[in-house]
């Protein structure tokens, strides 16, 4: 690094994740063996954000003093930026954005041209974050960064030097402020089909989850239930947790994620079944992504059978504060033909002939007994059939917690802001065969690979 032995930025408590409207804070550490001269201009404050407070422009007023007093003969330069942005691309893990968005640009500047003598010196700085910064998130085509960074300029010919460090911000998301959230997610679908050339049967899958959003650590409990009105069994079931990410480029993306999957049985001839199975909700990034509007995540259950093939799809949330569900409140009950009519039905999912209440009476006729159909595999179980252990610190982290060594910046990001699993991204327009990918997690390059 030249003459500069140490060049630092610390945060406060060594504090990574911040919650809009708080404020950051640190320290620029500089030490040189020898002097230092530097260009620059008269010591100004310049602060680029959507709100700045009393005690702000106090904390300004002290800093500025402090360092006139200190550095009056020395005239030391010394730029500080805090910034938060967003940046998307069509091609994985590009290193050049083809949009940008920028959510603040603040900066604190100290110094005119002068010497820096030998020595240790730090610098404090202070910045307000502001209320509806985005959260975090990190994906193979775009993420949302924020980072605080220090520019030292030198006389012409002579090396500029420049660090930084990055920060995560973690926006909560309350699934009490969505509409409807307690009630169940619930889908149904019917299908036609053909076999031994001339006969035909007919088939009615349905599904609901207990709730229509989950934070990290929650389970969801699924219900299946699967109608064979047939003389042929059917394939297995499979339901799978999704993440949606649309990244919105000129041509968009989006990128399709398998989080979560399980595996049940088949139905046999003429049989009624019924499917019951639970999926632990992983540490995932939030929904939608409020505030940032070239990056939207969306996630849904997708319940589906093989040989016929039939799909349902449950829409739900993933958010960062639980759904507040009184002690009272019953458990769901089990998809049934009574409340089907009333239940809500996932957009884009449409019965096929017959009608479902027609297919409904002609499955019940005749008492036809229910079976419980056996977990053939589960892929948050180990190769014994145990359910993985996760540790509830691992589900989230709140503002004003520092983070444990292996999640600071340094290590890696933390695992609410970073898109995981199997991915498959396709585009919206043009003919562009997905490839999938058997990784199970992607970062951009310049990330560590290890969590």
């Amino acid at each position: 690094m030249g003459k500069l032995q140490e060049f630092d930025i610390t945060f406060t408590n060594n504090k990574v994740v911040y919650g809009p409207g708080e404020f950051i804070s640190g320290n620029v550490k500089i030490r040189t063996g020898h002097s230092l001269q530097y260009k620059g201009r008269k010591l100004f404050f310049n602060m680029f954000m959507r709100e700045e407070t009393c005690c702000q422009r106090v904390f300004h007023e002290s800093v500025k003093r402090a360092t006139q007093a200190r550095y009056q003969s020395e005239h030391v330069a010394i730029k500080v930026y805090c910034q938060g942005s967003c940046g998307i691309s069509n091609k994985m893990n590009e290193a050049s954005w083809a949009l940008e968005e920028q959510y603040f640009n603040s900066t604190l500047s100290i110094a005119d041209k002068g010497t820096l003598v030998a020595g240790e010196h730090s610098f404090p700085f202070q910045f307000l974050l502001p209320v509806a910064a985005p959260t975090s998130f990190e994906g193979p085509f775009g993420k949302i960064t924020y980072r605080v960074r220090v520019a030292i300029d030198t006389p012409r010919f002579s090396k500029d030097y420049k660090a930084q460090r990055a920060f995560y911000l973690l926006n909560l998301l309350n699934l009490n402020e969505v509409s409807e959230i307690e009630h169940p997610s619930y889908a149904v679908t019917t299908k036609k089909f053909s076999y031994l050339l001339v006969k035909t049967g007919t088939l009615m899958l349905k599904a609901r989850s207990d709730l229509r959003g989950y934070i990290p650590g929650q389970v969801i409990k699924l219900a299946t239930e699967i109608h064979n009105k047939s003389g042929k069994d059917t394939g297995y079931v499979l339901a799978s947790l999704i993440q949606k990410v649309t990244y919105k480029t000129k041509r968009p993306v989006v990128d399709l994620r398998t989080i979560a999957e399980v595996e049940g049985a088949g139905v046999k001839a003429g049989k009624h079944a019924e499917w019951r199975e639970q999926i632990i909700v992983p540490p995932l990034p939030q929904s939608a992504l409020a505030g940032c509007s070239l990056i939207h995540i969306d996630y849904f259950i997708q319940v589906s059978l093989k040989s016929p093939d039939a799909v349902v799809t449950l829409p739900i949330y993933i958010g960062n504060i639980a759904v507040n569900l009184s002690p009272s409140r019953p458990m769901p009950p089990t998809p049934d033909h009574r409340i089907a009519p009333n239940a809500p039905s996932a957009a884009g999912v449409t019965p096929s002939a017959p009608p479902v209440e027609e297919l409904e009476e002609g499955m019940c006729a005749g008492g036809v007994a229910s079976e419980e159909l056996p977990t053939k595999s589960h892929s948050q179980q180990d190769p014994s059939g145990q359910p993985v252990t996760m540790s509830p610190s691992a589900f989230s982290q709140a503002p004003g917690v520092a983070l444990p060594p292996g999640l600071r910046p340094d290590a890696s990001a933390p695992l609410f802001c970073v898109s995981t699993g199997a991915t498959i991204p396709f585009f919206t327009e043009g003919n562009v065969t997905p490839v999938p990918t058997s990784c199970s997690l992607i970062l951009p390059p310049e990330a560590p690979t290890q969590l």
